[in-house]
């Protein structure tokens, strides 16, 4: 087995775009969801990257050799990519762009409790259960506090918004731990990530025609949003992020995700308009907070020695 590195500049470099990237994503979606709904933009971003994967395979001679055993976990995070994006789309249709972006990327929790049970060295000390614990209850605070401040129809629509993002950061990060402990953990990034294009395109664009959700008008926003998703989102930058998975270990690279609620909530509130209430402030922070202990604590851990 391929061994894992720790966290060098490269990677700082590649994880900082990347959170950029994903930070914005939400924003696009939510921009032109008034000509193309959630779930539709999903789905044909997954389809056009998808044949984006195949076309770069099938220039580098890449096999997509289902004889290696990998079709079976590729049809399992296939799945998963398609739940995680159905809850994003549907949530995006309740709650704000920012806080979906806080609640989606609880999936380094997820993905760190799942690898401590499957891999020695993605085991969690006492310090990473104490950043599960903080990020629990900045959740809950982000819930809760919003909850006793109102009871308005709008406020409940934002709540379950908010927890179909959580389902979808659950989703993401039981994708990272199949990935992880898996015969994908030998499979390249393209044949990887092409098992969950094609799973994602299949789910959501059933899933937008039970729905009605199927109508597109090709507006300039639209189609500059499903651009954007489909080659620099879901073909570019999750290309790069499986690529990084396989050089690097994954709770390490973890500690990186906690820039892409806080880029998703700037870009929601500069290019949306969004409101921001104090207890999901509160909570985001401790969210944020939770990620930065559960993914870097070997990094706290050396600076508290030096000093």
């Amino acid at each position: 087995m391929q061994e894992r590195k720790g966290i060098d500049s490269r990677a700082f470099s590649i994880m900082t775009v990347l959170c950029m990237i994903w930070g914005f994503q939400q924003i696009a979606i939510k921009a032109a969801a008034v000509d193309v709904s959630p779930i539709l933009q999903i789905a044909i971003r997954s389809g056009v990257a998808a044949v984006l994967v195949g076309l770069l395979m099938a220039c580098r001679r890449e096999p997509l050799a289902l004889s290696d055993g990998s079709w079976r976990p590729g049809l399992v995070v296939g799945a998963l990519f398609g739940l995680e994006f159905l809850f994003l789309g549907e949530g995006l249709r309740y709650t704000t762009a920012s806080h979906m972006a806080v609640f989606l990327y609880t999936a380094p929790f997820f993905a760190a409790i799942g690898l401590h049970w499957h891999l020695p060295e993605e085991r969690l000390v006492r310090a990473q259960w104490f950043g599960i614990f903080v990020a629990f209850m900045g959740i809950v605070i982000a819930f809760l506090g919003r909850k006793a401040g109102t009871e308005s129809p709008q406020a409940s629509n934002m709540l379950l918004g908010d927890f179909l993002g959580l389902l979808a950061g659950a989703a993401w990060g039981a994708t990272t731990v199949v990935v992880r402990c898996t015969r994908l953990s030998h499979a390249s990034a393209t044949k990887t990530l092409l098992y969950q294009l094609i799973g994602g395109f299949i789910i959501l664009i059933v899933a937008a025609a039970l729905f009605d959700q199927l109508s597109f008008r090709p507006t300039a926003l639209a189609i500059g949003s499903v651009a954007f998703q489909s080659i620099v989102v879901a073909f570019i930058s999750f290309l790069t992020w499986f690529w990084l998975l396989r050089k690097y270990l994954a709770s390490r690279l973890g500690v990186f995700s906690f820039m892409t609620p806080l880029f998703g909530i700037f870009f929601g509130v500069w290019l949306l308009n969004e409101p921001l209430d104090p207890s999901f402030l509160i909570g985001a922070l401790l969210v944020v907070t939770g990620i930065i202990l559960v993914s870097g604590h070997v990094w706290i851990r050396q600076l508290l020695l030096r000093k």
